[in-house]
């Protein structure tokens, strides 16, 4: 059985989760699996949780998570004041790429933003993920802007 499911990630999915990005080479988020920051992931996963405007979703593949994603709701004044869907931390497991998991979690969300009657969607990607640009130009996402970020810490 090879079938994705996807759904929101619940506490005891976090080690998984923090696997896979303590996996991804190019993030450089400086995630761990250290157990002595495992509580900080942990404080994270309840903050997203408990947030009205924030999900925290996994893809599943025969019980095991493979793949995970963020999806924040961001409503402003302009555009009339209408609401939209920014995909974050859109992450495969390593071994399971290629495989149309990442797909299949875009998909995903763009059909929640549909059915909550959302203006847009958009996501960044790490300008050196050439990969990851072709897949969402695949997907029919298109490069608009040039985006800008300030480390603080």
């Amino acid at each position: 059985m090879n079938e994705i499911t996807i759904r929101e990630a619940r506490s005891a999915d976090v080690a998984a989760l923090v696997a896979i990005f303590a996996a991804d080479e190019l993030g450089g988020h400086g995630d761990t699996t250290a157990p002595e920051v495992f509580g900080e992931y942990l404080r994270a996963f309840e903050r997203i949780a408990t947030s009205r405007d924030q999900t925290l979703y996994v893809a599943e593949r025969e019980g095991q998570v493979v793949g995970t994603f963020q999806t924040m709701i961001v409503t402003a004044l302009v555009g009339r004041g209408s609401s939209s869907m920014i995909i974050e931390a859109v992450q495969t497991r390593g071994d399971m790429r290629g495989q149309g998991i990442g797909a299949r979690m875009i998909e995903f969300a763009i059909a929640e933003a549909k059915g909550r009657g959302l203006r847009l969607v958009q996501l960044t990607s790490n300008a050196s993920r050439s990969d990851a640009r072709r897949f969402y130009e695949r997907l029919g996402f298109k490069q608009s802007h040039l985006g800008f970020k300030m480390a603080l810490k």
